[in-house]
């Protein structure tokens, strides 16, 4: 995911319409004149009729609606992605369920299905290198916080998952701050690192 690249210098403006959702904002390529379609799969398809339209990310589109509940903004840049990783998974925000946390005890906000989006975003922009965006945030000692249910259970809950089985005096804070710190997986984390602290 090239999403962080800027591409290069006289490159073509794109305007991109950006939603909300609960855990950050997202965004689809907005396409309001038919040129904008030219040398796409999207040419021969998408008529005039039926502009203007967005982009689904998925090789699929659908008619942009203004007052579309979800609807923030349109947005034009020449970036390949028009918003920052903070804005697209809110960092450290109040109602933080699921997602990522940093060594620092820093938290980007993912949907259930959404970390691997955000691994690669995270990546992008602390490990530019990474081949494996998942792996290597594990590796480097960050938390996956995902949705937890054993197939039985009527509710799902948070489990907290370190890849070196090893957690900071900074996530186990912010583990009790956003009321996770008495978990089994998490007590059994602290229980064998505390006295690293």
């Amino acid at each position: 995911m090239g999403c962080f690249l800027i591409q290069e210098k006289g490159a073509i403006m794109k305007k991109f319409a950006v939603y909300k959702s609960e855990t950050g904002y997202y965004y689809y390529e907005y396409i309001e004149r038919l040129e904008q379609l030219r040398d796409t799969c999207f040419e021969e398809i998408i008529t005039e009729d039926k502009l203007p339209v967005v982009l689904d990310n998925s090789g699929g589109y659908f008619h942009f609606v203004e007052n579309d509940y979800c609807f923030s903004e349109i947005i034009e840049t020449e970036k390949n992605c028009p918003l920052s990783l903070e804005k697209m998974y809110f960092k450290n925000h109040d109602n933080f369920k699921l997602g990522w946390m940093s060594p620092t005890g820093d938290t980007y906000s993912c949907s259930y299905t959404g970390h691997t989006k955000a691994a690669f975003a995270i990546c992008a922009k602390y490990f530019p290198d990474a081949k494996l965006p998942e792996r290597t945030l594990g590796n480097a000692g960050w938390l996956k916080i995902i949705d937890s249910w054993d197939g039985t259970e009527h509710t799902h809950r948070q489990f907290v998952y370190s890849i070196t089985g090893k957690i900071t005096k900074a996530q186990a804070d912010k583990l009790f701050d956003i009321g996770l710190y008495y978990n089994d997986e998490v007590k059994e984390l602290i229980e064998s690192c505390a006295d690293n602290w």
